[in-house]
């Protein structure tokens, strides 16, 4: 039934005017889910201080719940049309009235972690698209159908929701940020292996597909104290995003998936000047697939002390200094961060061989983030000791992947099974640091166990060091203009 009420919501998008792609339909189905979520949970709060004797406080005033202006009803329990507001009515009520509303709970709310300041930050974030308040009466008389109470309607609910993200992810622009396929994510999770107690990072959160899945993973590690579940809910997972969209869609991820009120923060990680981390900052583990390929102003690069314009290269920085000392992380990147010669990239090499141990590094075939041309390598780390030795294990698949045909976890299994005792294997190697050149750090070494594979490099980690090159000699150019 889910399933198909998405399927119709989407029908009804597509034909207003006021959304024009795939991210607006998952943003405009959130706002509305999200009000009927937050209906349905102070029902369930209510009905629960209620057997315990308690009272409860409402935090929607009577005028904007759910059952006045969305979904009022009759003596059978059906959507009462002659009080259900429609057409230009409910446009202007929802535009003129129910967003400023809402938006004020973020300016009245004393602590980011409640959901009272989610609202606020939420509805202060976005507004209403539909332009058609007709459009609008249907998409909230099919959520209205929708159901959060149980434990089966929520994880139904939360999966309908990744495939939604899914599909934004697969529908060109930028969404492809917003998605990382969730095999390679269980599986970096599962690496990592975070425990109850840690605190749990993403400073590129985008819909927040590593923390749902650490918290998945925990949740699941064992039967649960109320004291652990009350740990899991409100100290283990952090996390920070640049924008507006991805933000609400992450919330909403996390929310649906069981998380009440998410420590997500709207906000550039990369406006933070690393050097201001504090001991109280620090994370027990770091998960995280940065954007890569921007090109971050000089103001920015400030916040750094190895300066570039590689959004993914001031990420790992953050991270690593923003790791506590034996903490761990799983960090996704671009494969040529093992080889560039400019100079950033030597010394990032430098900086996480030297304050980190690097331990294992996953070699992703192309085509593993559909849209993305680019090949990619997963770091996987611990603060506090230098590199000794480097696991590495190089996905060789017999097909090539696609939006058809995507990673799945059977194809990752060799990995996570050989991960455990650093095992050789046709497909997977040891480096002792000592070994390589320790003046540029150059850490794209040739699988030696595969006879058959081409001493060729691939293209595209061709074309990005020359724009690397390019780039570095542009800056030394304007340099020498300057001193002339």
């Amino acid at each position: 039934m889910f399933e198909q009420t998405f399927k119709n919501i989407d029908d009804i998008l597509h034909k207003d005017a006021g959304c024009g792609s795939e991210l607006d339909y998952v943003e405009q189905t959130s706002w509305i889910l999200f009000l009927k979520y937050l209906d349905d949970l102070e029902k369930d709060k209510k009905t629960a201080a209620l057997l315990a004797g308690k009272t409860y406080t409402d935090i929607i005033s009577p005028e904007y719940k759910w059952e006045i202006w969305a979904a009022p009803k009759n003596g059978n329990g059906k959507i009462d049309h002659h009080k259900a507001l429609t057409g230009d009515d409910l446009r202007d009520f929802v535009n003129i009235k129910l967003f400023p509303y809402l938006q004020k709970f973020r300016m009245d709310s004393t602590n980011a972690d409640t959901i009272e300041y989610k609202i606020g930050e939420i509805f202060t974030e976005l507004k209403n698209r539909l332009q058609s308040g007709y459009n609008l009466r249907e998409v909230i008389n099919l959520i209205d159908e929708l159901r959060f109470r149980t434990h089966a309607e929520k994880h139904e609910m939360s999966h309908l929701y990744e495939a939604k993200i899914k599909n934004m992810g697969n529908a060109g622009r930028n969404g492809g940020e917003y998605y990382t396929p969730r095999p390679l994510i269980k599986t970096i999770v599962r690496v990592v292996a975070p425990r109850i107690g840690d605190r749990i990072y993403d400073g590129a959160v985008g819909s927040a597909g590593f923390l749902v899945e650490a918290f998945d993973y925990l949740k699941s590690s064992k039967i649960l104290t109320t004291s652990e579940m009350e740990t899991l809910q409100k100290k283990t997972f952090y996390g920070k995003e640049k924008k507006s969209l991805a933000y609400i869609i992450g919330i909403m991820n996390m929310i649906l998936h069981g998380i009440e009120a998410p420590n997500i923060i709207h906000t550039n990680t990369l406006s933070e000047n690393i050097t201001d981390i504090q001991e109280k900052d620090r994370y027990d583990v770091v998960l995280a697939n940065p954007p890569f390929g921007g090109k971050e102003r000089a103001e920015v690069q400030q916040n750094f002390p190895i300066k570039t314009g590689e959004t993914a290269f001031l990420f790992l920085q953050h991270f690593i200094k923003i790791l506590r000392a034996g903490g761990r992380a799983g960090v996704v990147i671009k494969n040529t961060f093992l080889s560039n010669t400019d100079n950033a990239s030597i010394s990032l090499r430098k900086l996480l061989l030297e304050s980190c141990n690097l331990h294992t590094v996953l070699d992703l075939p192309g085509g593993t983030f559909t849209g993305a041309g680019v090949k990619t390598v997963v770091l996987f780390f611990e603060k506090g000791t230098p590199t000794r030795n480097i696991w590495f294990y190089q996905m060789n698949l017999d097909r090539n992947l696609g939006k058809t045909n995507p990673l799945n976890e059977d194809d990752l299994a060799e990995f996570v099974k050989l991960q455990k005792t650093k095992g050789e294997s046709e497909n997977s190697w040891s480096l002792n640091i000592g070994n390589i050149d320790n003046t540029i750090f150059d850490l794209s070494i040739k699988n030696p166990n595969r006879k058959d594979e081409a001493a060729l490099r691939d293209p595209l980690e061709i074309l990005d060091e020359i724009k690397s090159l390019d780039e570095e000699s542009a800056e030394i150019l304007s340099v020498i203009k300057e001193l002339l």
